[in-house]
């Protein structure tokens, strides 16, 4: 896609990377940037840049911004939340509002644009995913899970909207240096660096953008055992082996006799 002359819609706009792809998208001649935040007033004065008050958790508000800029090409999904909390013991509308956030706000964005897009010759849609939707982490699994409801969304919208000729990009990324990630020590990418590379991305129409290479090695071990991608927790499960509840199916778990007691997933989670 050659999004110069394009109009393009960025929620999130007002800051970190949705503010990074504000400017870029204008570096690179696209004609009109909606800068959507749910305060527009924070959003800096730029040449080509439309302010648009938005908030993805309330319908009416993305309907709104809907028919005001329906005029959209290039739909870039970056707002997000992460509360850092856990899924075991978190607090539940945490978990809430990042799922209603990174999933249901990224869904009623594509719901809302998708006709328009189609009627402006199809455009575009980049979704800003994580790192987090492959991998298991102490403090981030609720996002972890919105993440990767994100990403089967994505996926699955790519082939909806393929018969009106709507690309679908999927942009992940580990950490960035963001208000979001402010006083977590990590290795971080420069929001800027990433923009470039997933619209370089989008230009040449991947469907898929891995932004670093930690994102990239966790995608590639995908497919890989469990065991192989979290040894301290198999060596957990090795060293806490839990007995066989009376009345279990012992062939259900792979238990043969001469074998021992140990069902199957302890065997294999041994280090």
């Amino acid at each position: 896609m050659d999004i110069r002359n394009e109009i393009a819609l960025v929620t999130g706009a007002n800051r970190g990377i949705g503010h990074s792809f504000v400017t870029e998208l204008r570096r690179r001649g696209v004609k009109k940037v909606y800068a959507a935040a749910r305060r527009p007033d924070t959003v800096p004065e730029m040449p080509g840049v439309v302010p648009l008050k938005l908030d993805v958790t309330d319908d009416a508000s993305v309907t709104r911004a809907a028919a005001m800029a329906d005029d959209t090409t290039l739909l870039v999904n970056n707002a997000g939340v992460s509360t850092f909390a856990r899924l075991t013991d978190g607090a539940e509308e945490d978990i809430r509002l990042e799922m209603e956030t990174n999933f249901f706000g990224t869904l009623r964005m594509v719901r809302a644009f998708a006709p328009a897009l189609g009627a402006n010759g199809g455009g575009a849609v980049l979704n800003v995913l994580s790192v987090m939707a492959w991998m298991a982490y102490e403090h981030s699994n609720s996002y972890g899970a919105s993440k990767a409801a994100a990403w089967a969304l994505t996926n699955g919208i790519r082939y909806e909207l393929a018969g009106q000729s709507t690309q679908v990009t999927a942009l992940a990324m580990a950490s960035v240096d963001t208000d979001m990630m402010a006083g977590i020590e990590d290795d971080k990418s420069d929001p800027d660096v990433i923009a470039r590379a997933a619209l370089d991305g989008l230009e040449a129409g991947s469907l898929e953008v891995l932004a670093d290479g930690r994102t990239a090695q966790w995608k590639s071990r995908l497919g890989e055992d469990p065991a192989l991608l979290y040894p301290q927790l198999s060596a957990h499960v090795a060293a806490n082996p839990k007995p066989i509840p009376p009345g279990t199916d012992l062939d259900a778990l792979g238990h043969h006799p001469g074998r021992g007691t140990t069902p199957r997933a302890h065997l294999r989670n041994r280090p």
